[in-house]
């Protein structure tokens, strides 16, 4: 009897570690809409960049920006949305404000990054609007 107890004990752990692994539940904050996702890292990041240098919030707005590139890089990554004019656009954009805040996380973007990755978010919401 002993037996059986152990071993339907190890196959009701094995199970539900099986399936707590599987529900995987999505806590990036996207809805897996990507249009929807990518103009709300785009209203979020022009945020994070507008914020001025002495503002106190602009080291939790820079951790939120790294977090949600993270993220919207891991969930769309291989999507069928690689080769959309708009998702080129965004990671280019995200890729130079990441590699920014990972080499230089104390030093403000410079003027040029700062212009040229706006520019970049905004061909990003006009190729959305465009179904691009």
């Amino acid at each position: 009897m002993k037996h059986y107890l152990s071993r339907l004990l190890a196959l009701v752990l094995a199970v539900t570690i099986g399936l707590m692994g599987c529900s995987g539940g999505d806590v990036s904050g996207f809805t897996g809409d990507y249009s929807q996702d990518t103009l709300a890292l785009v209203n979020s990041l022009k945020s994070a960049i507008e914020l001025p240098d002495d503002a106190p919030e602009k080291a939790a707005a820079q951790a939120q920006a790294r977090q949600q590139i993270n993220d919207f890089a891991a969930r769309y990554r291989r999507d069928q949305y690689t080769k959309l004019a708009s998702f080129t656009t965004m990671r280019t954009a995200l890729n130079s404000l990441a590699g920014h805040y990972n080499s230089y996380p104390n030093r403000p973007l410079p003027e040029k990054l700062k212009e040229r990755v706006k520019q970049e978010l905004n061909q990003v919401e006009v190729a959305l609007k465009r179904g691009a």
